[in-house]
């Protein structure tokens, strides 16, 4: 089984240290869409990966031999890591959230 990872590069607008602030002139969306941008591309990724694994699972059931077990539990895990991720993700922006509204004034 021969299993290759492609390197995972972040983008300039979320990279540590980049130097790329939002100025006055762009808004809060700043280059690429910032943060938001940033979320959506990333969900959007999580959606894709759990898409490719339940269609691999049913052409696994269907026994098509084109279509191998390995590769279908890689394709699993990536879609369970990418959606626990999220999940911690989802998680740290409520519990951001709720400090921030429970702040005195």
């Amino acid at each position: 089984m021969d299993l290759k990872l492609n390197p995972v590069a972040m983008p300039n607008t979320i990279r540590p240290g980049a130097g790329l602030r939002p100025s006055a002139t762009t808004g809060a969306q700043g280059v690429g869409g910032g943060f938001s941008g940033a979320l959506k591309s990333a969900l959007n990724s999580v959606s894709a990966a759990q898409n490719e694994s339940t269609r691999l699972q049913q052409e696994v059931q269907m026994e098509n031999p084109k279509v191998s077990l390995e590769e279908t539990m890689v394709a699993i895990q990536k879609a369970q890591i990418g959606f626990t991720a999220t999940l911690h993700v989802r998680n740290r922006m409520v519990q951001a959230y709720t400090d921030i509204m429970n702040m005195q004034v």
